[in-house]
């Protein structure tokens, strides 16, 4: 009888990648993957550490997995992850339910975790954080079987001054595009038709490969090879690396979707040599408008952070106007994260939480209004659709959900075909029209073709 397994895994898409990985080396030791916590032998919880929202989150997540020691079926709790990187003596300490702690980089031992655990005794391990995975690691898919999530690279060389994560994650490396490329066809044998590429700063793949020059456009040519992979979409495009080069991959390539996630974070001069972040806002400004005038068009994503210790009324007023000038599809506002370990965390010029709300609401309103007329300039355009469910619609129709070409998983607004018919299914691609732009959402219709 296999060992039943529960998990849980927290933050950002790079984090689930990790995460799928420790379940396909379970999985190959004999246990099963359970979606009922209750009946689980082994839970396993993957945590964040990025914001303090995400370690609140985390933290009681684990309290509340926890129970099910006393309560379900539970005879081991490992705790993974870049909270444990970051307190590992804090929650051995404060949690005694916790059996394991897996850091970062430690995720390839957690059947060490496992025999140390059915032996009755507790363990850490904290391996060095230079681990990378790669194309023979077995990894169980989490994600829907059309869609799925491949890290390019680990770690971040970046140095911002409100960031934990090259603490916790290491230098940036690279994997090399053959172990990529392996691991999108085993991928698309698997019936993978989209690929999300993913690392901390995704434009500087490579860089530490190829004497300081970034491979991503090599990546790119190389994957879009792969048959069966419909759409190849890229995440956290950081401006430094971003080459023309690259947009013109972007622009032309059919696979590519033309679509483009810039974290920002700020664009006040003054706020963004604070951050220690490379660039100006002519930098920024520049890249952008080269993107706003190709021929074709393309979504443009960010995120921002509001609350930056010293964050002036006016420079926070420079950012709204900016957002409203820019007219971004989507974007991500944080409020200010105080981490411990960080520069901008020792600051004392620390903006008050309230301040922090309001501008976040602020800011959050303006583009809410912003992606609103923006998905209503879609109408009447065409556009690729990818179906994610169908389910009942009004008066006995069916409604089916998914995602526009321009929009990412997880993160953007979703798309609803009306009265679908019954010859959809999850996994479809189809060509569309846009009849209707909201918010965050559109309504579209098939295009016969």
């Amino acid at each position: 009888m296999s060992k039943l397994l529960g998990y849980v895994s927290l933050g950002c898409a790079k984090n689930l990648v990790d995460t799928e990985v420790m379940l396909g080396l379970l999985k190959d030791n004999g246990y099963s993957i359970t979606e009922n916590l209750s009946e689980a032998d082994l839970i396993i919880v993957n945590t964040c550490t990025f914001i303090e929202k995400a370690k609140e989150e985390s933290i009681n997540t684990i309290l509340e997995v926890a129970q099910h020691k006393q309560t379900g079926a539970c005879k081991g709790l490992i705790v993974a992850g870049c909270l444990s990187q970051q307190y590992q003596d804090e929650l051995f300490q404060e949690i005694p339910e916790i059996d394991a702690l897996i850091g970062t980089g430690a995720w390839d031992q957690v059947m060490t975790a496992v025999e140390a655990i059915e032996q009755g005794n507790r363990c850490c391990i904290m391996d060095s954080i230079t681990n990378i995975y790669n194309e023979r690691m077995p990894r169980m898919q989490t994600t829907p079987r059309y869609s799925a999530y491949v890290k390019i690279a680990e770690g971040c060389n970046n140095g911002c001054t409100f960031c934990i994560i090259p603490k916790v994650r290491g230098a940036f490396r690279s994997r090399t595009i053959e172990s990529i490329k392996a691991e999108v066809e085993k991928l698309a044998a698997a019936g993978v038709k989209e690929i999300v590429l993913i690392a901390q700063d995704t434009t500087s793949y490579g860089i530490d490969l190829n004497n300081g020059k970034p491979m991503l456009t090599a990546l790119i040519k190389e994957l879009v090879q792969v048959e069966g992979i419909e759409w190849i979409r890229m995440l956290y495009l950081y401006p430094k690396f971003f080459s023309d080069e690259l947009l013109e991959l972007i622009v032309n390539e059919p696979k590519v979707c033309k679509y483009v996630d810039i974290p920002l974070q700020h664009v006040n001069n003054d706020i963004l040599k604070q951050m220690n972040r490379p660039d100006t806002r002519q930098d920024i400004e520049t890249l952008l408008k080269k993107i706003r005038s190709q021929e074709k068009h393309i979504t443009l994503r960010t995120s921002i952070i509001v609350g930056f210790p010293g964050e002036t009324e006016e420079q926070f007023n420079e950012l709204c106007d900016f957002v409203k000038e820019i007219k971004f599809d989507n974007m991500g506002v944080f409020t200010y994260s105080r981490e411990d370990g960080t520069a901008a965390g020792a600051r004392e010029d620390q903006i008050p939480e309230d301040v922090k709300e309001e501008r976040y609401h602020v800011l959050m309103s303006f583009q809410a209004a912003v992606s609103e007329e923006n998905n209503r300039d879609l109408e009447g355009t065409i556009d690729e659709a990818m179906i994610e469910e169908i389910e009942p619609g009004d008066k006995g129709t069916l409604l089916a959900k998914g995602r526009l070409k321009s929009q990412a998983p997880d993160v953007d607004g979703n798309m609803y075909i009306e009265d679908c018919g019954e010859d959809l299914q999850p996994g479809d691609i189809l060509t569309v029209q846009v009849e209707q732009g909201f918010a965050y959402d559109v309504v579209v219709c098939p295009v016969n073709q």
